[in-house]
């Protein structure tokens, strides 16, 4: 393998890693959040959003280099079975190109896919994070105002006009916070079902790569074997 398709190799196994990292069940998302939000990386803010962009047209540049490789090893093989070339040491070459063309393929494309899966994993915790904050001071603000109509409502000295009009508005403001409550925790709710079927996409298409991994070895031993 050369140089550069190693060190995308290094760089899919190091994705690999982060997914697991981000899935796993005792970080919770608000920890996750401290980490993106700290100042180290809000310095750097900017220029990642310029080194992602880079990655994802280094990527897709390799992708389409291993897809122009197969294409072209793949018609070289059938040219050959249709000439009638037998020679073993030009066709255990011709084979051996075509499998390495076929393995920087999947490299490449898993890759790009798990580069642009982080990518979403990332702004779904931050979000998530933003919505449980958010519950957490509507709840808080709807537990305040309960208990400032309660004190209002059991004080005598208040006058009553006056006391009427302040407890209506605090009603009316504890009304308010329990809506919005209320929207808080549907909003996690559906942003914990859309991370939830991430993840279930994830381990599919993790399961099709191994399916397909095993399917070239197949072809590969196969051919091995037919020589």
């Amino acid at each position: 393998m050369s140089i550069h398709w190693t060190l995308i190799a290094g760089f899919l196994y190091a994705e690999i890693g982060v997914i697991l990292l981000l899935l796993v069940p005792f970080i919770s998302t608000r920890m996750w959040n401290k980490v993106f939000k700290s100042r180290f990386l809000r310095g750097l803010e900017s220029q990642l959003i310029y080194y992602f962009y880079v990655l994802v047209a280094i990527l897709i540049l390799f992708f389409l280099d291993a897809i122009r490789e197969m294409q072209k090893y793949s018609s070289e093989e059938q040219h050959s079975k249709t000439v009638g070339m037998s020679h073993l040491d030009t066709q255990m070459q011709m084979h051996m190109r075509l499998f390495r063309a076929q393995r920087n393929f999947y490299i490449a494309g898993f890759a790009l896919f798990l580069f642009l899966v982080i990518k979403k994993l990332v702004s779904l915790i931050s979000a998530n994070a933003g919505l449980q904050v958010a519950k957490e001071a509507a709840i808080k603000q709807a537990e305040s105002a309960s208990r400032a109509a309660e004190s209002l409502m059991t004080t005598p000295s208040v006058d009553e006009s006056t006391g009427t009009a302040d407890i209506k508005d605090l009603t009316e403001a504890l009304e308010k916070a329990k809506k919005e409550a209320v929207t808080a925790k549907k909003d996690v709710a559906s942003m914990k079902s859309q991370s939830e079927s991430l993840a279930k996409e994830f381990d599919r298409l993790m399961g099709e790569k191994d399916r397909l991994e095993r399917k070239v070895n197949i072809m590969g031993d196969g051919d091995k074997k037919d020589d």
